[in-house]
């Protein structure tokens, strides 16, 4: 039985319907995704959903004693107290008086008559409302999300700041659960956590994202909400992309053949005085029906177009440098001997939690920011930075779209050329009429997309993206993703978005704990798949050392009867396999880094797709028969 269902629902605010005659079922514990381009109502159909706004019209019905509870997209303004304090206030009136209750029974030194009075009255209001079952409830969520209840929620992080506005939505039990944008502002490993506690958590999923990894990897049903329209698809998203190129392709051809016999009937009805006599009256009627259906139609919105003013060339050493090393104090080491070269045409990506130094390093490799000590620290001729900020400290809220690109004026130049900034704004998807708006009444994903276009507008051969891919929509990030691709200079990333990575950085510095940032040649699972190897390689070094040393200690031993027996013979063949392995794990560890080293050649992602992909795939597998083989040494050497 579904647990909510939006029947006919039509809802306007003054211009071109944003939900038209819209239909919804969703069944329990099913994990749906919301789609649809920046824009299209994608948190409004939300805000229907949960109540928050009532439709023009339609039917939105309800199991009985539903609950549905949401994320909000960004953390409300002036929220404080403690964690425990945010996640009891999801229960309302209930809530109000655990706290109360916590709070007092906290202050154990207090055992006046006033203090007891009032703890009695609490537990006394608390009985009558089941209270002690829901501050089971609390305690639950704020364990299972591995939340300290006394903490202070001004003192958190961003990413676990979301996750005790998360544990506020839980704590109310709900059957639907709605998140919009939650991996926004998230660390890869907040990302990791929030997608694999979503798959274990049993309710129904509503969401919307942008990160198409955590879309992959969560969603069991895909709508998409295209002009008004929303469209149910099930299966994962490739299944999506596929089905939704083919309906598109379709409804062009569609297009095509109306708009041809509309032509041909406005001919026939302008062919004057001799067709008159010939005039059928159901023709007219249809041909007017066909003029309205023709302007009622409302076509797919056009993509952005993203192009960039590419500089003049730099020197062929973007930045050099030989142990580097930044701290702000003794125990606060952020960067600790990092040694590293970029060259010009590099596509580099910063990994790491949130907090962890990778704004510091960017600001250090630009220039703005010294650092504490280095042996060699060098940077390159004829350097033209574009610097995206994922604050957007760039953009000035007060003032219009216009003034914010170039002062204002009428005309810009783009790539040499002058233009009109409304035409160049219509290539970034701005409707002539907004831009005389202030900057802050523009959506997230409008901002990013107005700083793009004021980023894009400055000549550079090196691109600073930090986090450009918060709320834009995937049409959006994936010509963003082409643009970076087909970049002839340097770009430098910071991102949590997995797939952004994975297409379009060379190689990574990760960040992995007390200071300490390595270089791994590839993306994102290239990464993964490389982070363990020197443990593996020192492993099998260990492993090889103690098998020589064994070899020697039995060579030089004394032959005696006192000497203990052997348990367990190895076999003949087992013997030969364990004399075998060092060789054999030598050989593996040559085929990996010559793979390896055919990655850091320079024009290695100018290759054809299949043999990228073929050497990635080898790489794996390689890596795999590398892990199975140490096994195979302990098992055999035990």
């Amino acid at each position: 039985m579904a647990l909510l269902q939006l029947k006919d629902i039509e809802l306007s605010f003054g211009g071109p319907l944003l939900l038209d005659k819209v239909q919804l079922s969703i069944e329990p514990k099913e994990r749906v995704c919301l789609i649809g381009r920046n824009g299209e109502g994608k948190s409004t159909l939300m805000k229907v959903i949960a109540g928050d706004i009532i439709a023009d019209s339609g039917e939105r019905q309800m199991a009985k004693e539903i609950v549905i509870t949401q994320l909000e997209q960004t953390i409300p303004k002036n929220t404080e107290g403690s964690i425990y304090d945010i996640v009891a206030s999801g229960l309302a009136e209930v809530g109000e008086l655990l706290n109360q209750y916590h709070h007092l029974s906290q202050q154990t030194e207090n055992t006046d008559d006033q203090w007891l009075k009032q703890l009695q009255y609490l537990q006394e209001k608390l009985d009558a409302s089941d209270g002690w079952t829901q501050q089971q409830q609390v305690e639950q969520v704020i364990s299972r999300l591995s939340l300290d209840a006394e903490d202070q929620f001004n003192s958190l992080s961003g990413g676990m700041k979301r996750r005790v506005l998360l544990a506020k939505a839980l704590v109310q039990n709900p059957d639907i659960l709605l998140l919009d944008e939650p991996t926004n502002h998230l660390d890869i490993e907040s990302i990791l956590w929030l997608e694999e506690f979503l798959k274990n958590y049993q309710t129904s999923l509503i969401f919307i994202t942008h990160d198409r990894s955590f879309l992959r990897s969560l969603a069991t049903r895909i709508i998409e909400l295209d002009r008004g329209q929303l469209t149910s698809w099930p299966g994962d998203y490739d299944n999506f992309l596929r089905r939704k190129e083919e309906q598109l392709h379709a409804e062009t051809k569609e297009h095509k053949n109306f708009d041809k016999r509309l032509a041909q009937e406005e001919v026939w009805i302008r062919q004057g005085v001799k067709a008159r006599r010939t005039r059928n009256e159901g023709r007219v009627r249809a041909l007017e029906k066909m003029r309205v259906l023709r302007q009622q139609r409302r076509v797919q919105k056009g993509s952005a177009k993203l192009n960039l003013d590419t500089a003049d060339k730099s020197s062929k050493v973007i930045i050099e440098a030989e142990h580097l090393h930044f701290s702000f104090d003794e125990d606060n080491v952020l960067i600790d001997d990092l040694s590293v070269i970029i060259q010009r045409g590099d596509k580099i990506g910063l990994i790491g939690p949130n907090g962890v130094g990778k704004s510091t390093l960017l600001n250090i490799l630009l220039g703005s920011l010294a650092p504490t000590q280095a042996k060699k620290f060098k940077r390159g001729q004829n350097l033209e930075v574009a610097y995206f900020d994922q604050l957007r400290d760039q953009l000035d809220e007060e003032r219009t779209i216009k003034e914010n690109l170039d002062q204002g004026r009428d005309n810009i130049t783009v790539n040499g050329k002058p233009r009109h900034i409304i035409s160049y704004l219509q290539d970034f998807l701005f409707d002539p009429k907004q831009i005389q708006s202030p900057v802050s009444s523009l959506s997230g994903g409008e901002k990013n997309r107005l700083l793009l276009a004021k980023l894009f507008l400055k000549p550079a051969n090196i691109l600073v993206l930090d986090e450009p891919t918060n709320d834009l929509d995937v049409d959006t990030l994936e010509l963003l993703e082409e643009l970076l691709i087909n970049f002839t200079g340097t770009v430098l990333l910071v991102s949590h978005d997995r797939e952004f990575l994975n297409n379009i950085v060379t190689s990574c510095l990760a960040f992995e704990g007390q200071g300490k940032v390595r270089e791994y040649v590839g993306g994102y699972d290239d990464w993964l798949l490389q982070r363990d190897l020197p443990e593996k390689k020192a492993k099998s070094s260990s492993l090889k050392n103690t098998s020589a040393q064994k070899s020697n200690n039995t060579a030089n031993a004394p032959s005696t009867a006192a000497t203990p027996p052997v348990v367990k013979k190895l076999s003949y063949n087992e013997q030969r396999e364990l004399k075998q392995l060092p060789r054999k794990l030598e050989k593996l560890e040559e085929a990996i880094e010559a793979i390896q080293a055919k990655f850091s050649d320079a024009d290695f992602y100018q290759r054809d797709p299949d043999s990228i992909s073929k050497l990635q795939a080898d790489l794996s597998q390689l890596e795999t028969d590398l892990e199975q083989a140490y096994e195979r040494w302990e098992a055999l050497e035990s």
